[in-house]
């Protein structure tokens, strides 16, 4: 016998209760359409259904609506961090997974982890938290029928691969990674080190992988002041691993001696911002192919937003280190010494790298790169073989950063049994390496008032290589041990002159802090006759402080305001739509 009607219409309210949100679960009439939005056309489904989670009831609204725009700009406006999974996460809600009738939500618990990571990007550009990523309200939990809007994304990588029984955590396999492998290889190990680590994406492969790269710092995810930022980066092209596998051991053997409170280790990772790409190209290892255009424009977009100082490629065919130039001072020589004006710092940290490599230094002429035995196994690129477009060239002329390039072996592809054995050559030397950049001077540029000064130009006498502040006004310039004049320069401002004394063991970088008077207000008795320029944008983009010269306002990021004026990216919205989005608005 049926129960009583309100005994009946009482136990669905409790049930409904039980289960918040499940009105947007089970509607028998959806009709499943299939998801037409390119914003979210790599989801892990193929059907939606309307109306969304946000009650937009058509395709057209949906992409007039502020938080579709919001998604479509996220890689840029958070410069690739948490992209694409903040996107995906957002066209779970946008565009509801359907299936035969039943609208699923995303897991509470993928919203939330994101969140804790993601947060601090968003603090970063003064922008509140997106409203309909509340994971309380849009999400729900796994054992109300949950699915994981990054399931495609992460291919299975989720599950930690079992170690042998009896291993620590510490324990590192020497094996080749196939790129699934190497994903969840570096989130296991930025998830042990949390504290010190983050992964995150700087873009995909033509193919659709995530560039992932590991990012180890006392403070992940933020440029501290004056804390020098180096990039490694290995797999340039399909056929050479050795380089993906040191990095992906290097980023291992870095959390694991950190917890266990190695004191190099530990001091390298306070006062360094290190950063790991052990895969630029994961389709070229995939099928052993060269490198395509959406990894090198995701390199050079990363070069552009991070103030980077030194970096390395690393590359397999032969034993040595080279330095810039890479191409030749004349078109039609092949082989031709072509030094930068910084060849004295390029031989210093080629040298940090070759000096502790046992094999490098072993001084029989029949091992592999025999033939720069006499050279100390450096040799600048050009005087090796010319050849344009290299990396290393392309950062010493439109960055700030010094790169050098290591041939790891004449094995492009290693057996899997040499693998061990690589790393303990090369360990050493990458660590030796990156302590370099902690060479020269460092300091801040600012105006008489306190406040930074992004883009000054800090010259060197007797080096025609320029480099410019970071937009906290902080700046490093690598440079050998002597005596330096050193000149801080800025469009509006006098310049200003310093004698520097480099000591020769001197290993910590010296601070030389500038201040800028304006033009006409500062002492007589400055040095003239350096020309005085414009800020430079090392991808080509000039602009005087405070000026709004950039064609796309989401092209950079900007400092949060401080005097209760809208953020810079308020207008962009602003301009899109009559729809203002105060939701985005932290005050």
């Amino acid at each position: 016998m049926p129960p009583p009607l309100p005994l009946l219409l009482l136990t669905v309210l409790v049930v409904a209760a039980a289960r918040p949100g499940c009105e947007f679960e089970r509607n028998p009439a959806a009709t499943c359409v299939d998801l037409q939005l390119r914003t979210c056309s790599d989801a892990a489904y193929n059907h939606t259904t309307f109306p969304n989670l946000l009650q937009h009831r058509s395709w057209e609204v949906v992409e007039a609506s502020s938080e579709y725009i919001l998604l479509s700009v996220l890689h840029q406006l958070l410069e690739g961090q948490c992209n694409p999974d903040l996107r995906l996460l957002g066209c779970a809600v946008l565009a509801p997974r359907c299936e035969g009738g039943w609208v699923r939500r995303p897991c509470r618990h993928i919203c939330e982890g994101l969140r804790e990571v993601c947060q601090p990007a968003f603090d970063a550009i003064d922008m509140a938290w997106p409203y309909f990523l509340d994971c309380h309200r849009y999400f729900t939990r796994e054992d109300e029928g949950c699915y994981d809007p990054l399931e495609k994304l992460r291919g299975g990588l989720e599950a930690d691969e079992a170690l042998p029984s009896g291993l620590p955590p510490t324990f590192i396999r020497f094996s080749h990674h196939s790129y699934a492998q190497m994903v969840r290889v570096l989130r296991r190990t930025a998830s042990r080190c949390a504290h010190v680590a983050r992964t995150y994406s700087i873009g995909r492969s033509f193919d659709g992988r995530e560039l992932l790269v590991i990012e180890f710092s006392s403070r992940p995810g933020q440029h501290e002041l004056m804390e020098p930022e180096v990039k490694l980066i290995g797999n340039i092209h399909g056929n050479e691993v050795a380089g993906r596998e040191m990095l992906i051991y290097l980023a291992q053997y870095l959390c694991s001696e950190y917890l266990l409170g190695n004191p190099r280790i530990q001091r390298l990772l306070n006062t360094t911002r290190i950063h790991l790409l052990p895969s630029m190209n994961p389709d070229g290892y995939e099928v052993a192919a060269a490198e395509v255009a959406p990894e090198t424009k995701a390199i050079m977009k990363w070069m552009q937003t991070i103030p980077f100082v030194l970096s390395a490629s690393l590359h397999g065919g032969d034993l040595v280190v080279s330095y810039p130039f890479d191409f030749s001072k004349h078109p039609q020589e092949e082989k031709m010494f072509s030094p930068t004006p910084d060849e004295k710092m390029f031989k210093l940290l080629s040298r940090a790298y070759a000096d502790v490599h046992p094999m490098m230094m072993d001084r029989s002429e029949n091992r592999c790169g025999g033939n720069f035995l006499k050279r100390g196994s450096i040799i600048n690129g050009a005087d090796w073989y010319s050849f344009t477009g290299g990396m290393s060239d392309f950062n010493y002329l439109h960055t700030n950063c010094f790169e050098i390039t290591v041939e790891l072996g004449c094995v492009k592809f290693p057996p899997e049994e040499a693998l061990y054995i690589l790393w303990q050559h090369n360990k050493e030397s990458l660590l030796n390496f990156v302590e370099t950049v902690h060479r020269g001077i460092k300091g801040v540029v600012t105006d008489k008032f306190g406040k930074p000064v992004k883009n000054a130009r800090i010259s060197v006498k007797g080096i025609r290589h320029d480099i410019t502040t970071a937009p906290d006004g902080d700046y490093w310039r690598l440079l050998p041990p002597g005596i330096h004049i050193v000149i801080a320069q800025a469009p509006g401002y006098a310049k200003v002159i310093k004698k520097v004394i480099i000591p020769a063991r001197m290993k910590r970088a010296g601070r030389v802090d500038f201040i800028l008077q304006p033009l006409g207000m500062g002492p007589k008795n400055f040095i003239h006759g350096l020309r005085r320029t414009g800020p430079h944008d090392p991808l080509g983009g000039a602009s005087s402080l405070g000026e709004a010269t950039e064609p796309d306002p989401l092209r950079a990021r900007r400092q949060p305001s401080a005097d209760g004026s809208k953020p810079w990216w308020w207008s962009y919205f602003t301009s899109l739509s009559t729809h203002r989005p105060r939701w985005l608005l932290k005050y």
